[in-house]
């Protein structure tokens, strides 16, 4: 993941940093499952995917994604509606294993739309939110945060 602007240094952006790559991690666990023929394993992983999520996207779209929308309203309303993208397809597993055959696959295409919206927060909203956010803007995302919880520590993702 990218690291060349500094913006990781910021606390919420190396929050939600962190999470990105827990969830990249569990997405290789999806595929092994898929490959595996374990339906059950990669509706338990779809799981601990969503619960990383939710907390990190109420993060982006309370406390971030507002305070970049007047600057960037597309590529704001884009991210958000990849959001609901994602959730539609993790929901499903939500508290048991989908029996629609088509599950596994659409899973697998929703991960990969995801890995794809994660480069873009990366290396597109996190280097613009270090450039044109304030102090007292990167304490309303820590509120969010504080309000929402941490999900990973520093110390889990190394």
């Amino acid at each position: 993941m990218c690291e060349y602007c500094g913006c990781q240094d910021v606390t919420a952006i190396g929050d939600l940093t962190r999470e990105h790559d827990e969830v990249v991690g569990l997405m290789g666990k999806v595929r092994a499952a898929r490959t595996a023929g374990d339906i059950d394993e990669m509706a338990a992983v779809a799981r601990q995917i969503a619960d990383i999520l939710a907390p990190h996207t109420a993060v982006e779209e309370e406390g971030l994604f507002p305070l970049l929308a007047d600057d960037f309203p597309e590529q704001v309303a884009v991210l958000r509606a990849e959001h609901r993208h994602v959730e539609h397809v993790l929901v499903a597993a939500a508290t048991r294993t989908p029996t629609d055959p088509a599950w596994p696959g659409a899973l697998l295409d929703v991960l990969q739309d995801l890995r794809t919206h994660i480069l873009k927060e990366q290396d597109g909203v996190f280097p613009a939110a270090l450039t044109s956010l304030t102090g007292s803007d990167w304490d309303a995302v820590d509120a969010v945060r504080d309000r929402v919880g941490i999900r990973i520590s520093p110390a889990a993702s190394r």
